[in-house]
């Protein structure tokens, strides 16, 4: 069994955004990571070999030391305090609302126990100002006039907000995503495997929640607008074919999708996401047979059907389920696969294009969901989409050299890690200039891996088109992103370059990486 560099446990563990802290049975801190010395204000030899009391504000030491004996009676993964507000004290005695997950390193006497502790004091204050924004928005109301200059106000912080939420909460997950890759890569315990496994699945599921949330936020605070123009059926069915043949085969269906030579008009990204949106519920509510994608004429519509031989809807529950949060034969407070809020975007949606959505089913038969779009009868211009393909081994396309540009620390760190443990040579820089100059020092670049958003208002657009024009060559690039705006999706693309949103994991990154060195 190969074990894991002490060195690089620790690299790994100081990238993580959240302190982590690692407790005897008797509460004294045996580990602690850079962020506990960053977030709490002590020195790190302050913190080892003292009792975790001196994190926690006075008010609570007592039932502290009962709830530590709990768990330690019966330590599992689990969230410390579900349902309560917890806080933790800073050196000098200043408290502030944390988030803290406890998982025990070993479940034997003595038994150590891991906790990731968050600082969320930013994440309430947010919380508290969207309550705020709220109410104001109820006065608004009152008055004609001021609602009207309220209302514009608050659209736009709305706007602003979700920008910033967009990639600022992508970040964390982001890095997370990769450190889980990073070390389901160099962890051979089975133990230890498992525990990684079930880590990818939860963040897997809190990056989809947060997708949704952040669509569903765009489409109410009005931040989608809509740009129509004519588009080919059969481009966006092959997208979709790409995307969802995989999962479709992982569960034993049949994903067929017919030939079109239809043209309609609207907007080619919202409708993409509303198809996307139904072909994912269909795959999700088949258990054995196929889902389909096909056209059908109607006058001068083209109507747009996904089908599936799934669970079908039962005819009370049909009313409720564009409802969010709301999934067929799901009972609330219940175990879930997913959240329920897939539909709800459909019809915020389809509302939001001026277009018509029938649902026909059937239980025990299957669903149909068709969507109507104005046909076009000009020439469309080709829908622009990430060029695919099946997966490249590495073996075909060896190791090359990665500039990797980030200017946030933890997710570089994280992205470095990874691509270093897949054997990638990688230099990793913070910036425009600093990535220039590595070009102008002679070092060589095989692909430059850059996030969107860098530091003092550069964008990774800026660094490809300068280190192309410094190297006198079309560079292949990868150009990540949290921001999921219209400005993302008008980015000229070209044949060397792939537009990737956060959080992508691991697995995902690679393949991408592959496939565009393969080309």
């Amino acid at each position: 069994m190969v074990s894991i560099p002490l060195e690089m446990a620790r690299s790994a563990l100081d990238a993580a955004p959240d302190a982590m802290l690692i407790i005897e049975a008797s509460g004294t801190v045996r580990y602690a990571n850079r962020q506990v010395c960053a977030v709490f204000g002590y020195p790190h030899d302050e913190i080892i070999g003292y009792g975790i009391e001196k994190l926690i504000p006075e008010r609570f030491r007592a039932r502290h030391a009962e709830h530590l004996a709990q768990y330690v009676g019966n330590p599992r993964l689990r969230p410390m305090g579900q349902g309560l507000e917890l806080f933790a004290c800073r050196r000098g005695g200043g408290e502030f609302p944390v988030e803290i997950s406890l998982s025990p390193v070993r479940d034997r006497e003595p038994v150590l126990i891991a906790a990731a502790i968050r600082d969320v004091t930013d994440r309430k204050r947010v919380e508290t100002e969207l309550i705020l924004a709220r109410e104001s928005a109820e006065r608004e109301r009152e008055a004609a006039d001021a609602a009207r200059e309220n209302a514009d106000r608050a659209n736009q912080g709305k706007s602003r907000f979700l920008a910033t939420a967009s990639h600022d909460l992508r970040q964390p997950l982001q890095t997370l995503g990769l450190l889980n890759g990073t070390l389901r890569r160099i962890v051979t315990d089975g133990s230890a495997l498992d525990a990684l496994q079930q880590q990818e699945i939860a963040i897997g599921a809190m990056s989809r929640l947060l997708n949704a949330l952040l669509d569903i936020s765009k489409l109410e605070s009005g931040a989608i607008k809509p740009e129509p123009a004519d588009f080919t059926v059969a481009a966006l069915f092959a997208e979709l074919r790409m995307e969802f043949a995989n999962l479709a085969a992982e569960k034993g269906l049949r994903l067929e999708v017919d030939a079109s030579d239809d043209q309609v008009h609207s907007d080619p990204s919202l409708v993409e996401q509303i198809l996307r949106n139904l072909v994912s519920n269909a795959i999700k509510y088949t258990r054995e047979g196929f889902v389909r994608l096909r056209c059908r004429h109607e006058l001068a519509l083209v109507r747009i059907e996904v089908l599936d031989t799934g669970v079908g809807i039962p005819g009370d529950q049909m009313p409720f389920i564009f409802d969010e949060f709301y999934q067929v034969g799901v009972p609330t407070n219940t175990t879930r696969n997913g959240y329920g809020l897939g539909l709800s975007i459909v019809q915020r949606l389809v509302k939001l294009l001026t277009l018509k959505l029938d649902v026909q089913s059937e239980v025990g038969k299957g669903s149909a969901f068709s969507l109507l779009l104005p046909a076009s009868h000009d020439l469309a211009a080709p829908l622009q989409c990430a060029p695919g393909g099946a997966p490249v081994p590495a073996s075909s396309i060896g190791k090359p050299r990665v500039l990797l540009v980030e200017d946030d620390p933890a997710v570089r760190g994280a992205t470095r890690m990874l691509l270093k443990v897949e054997g990638y040579q990688v230099t990793a820089v913070a910036s425009l200039a600093e990535a220039l100059q590595h070009v102008r020092d002679g070092a060589g670049v095989d692909l430059l891996v850059t996030d969107y958003h860098l530091g003092n208002g550069e964008t990774g657009s800026q660094v490809i088109v300068a280190l192309r024009d410094a190297l006198g060559l079309p560079l292949k690039a990868v150009l990540t992103t949290g921001d999921t705006s219209t400005t993302i999706q008008q980015l000229p693309r070209d044949p060397h370059l792939r537009v990737t949103s956060k959080p992508i994991n691991a697995d995902e990154l690679l393949t991408l990486l592959r496939a565009l060195l393969a080309v």
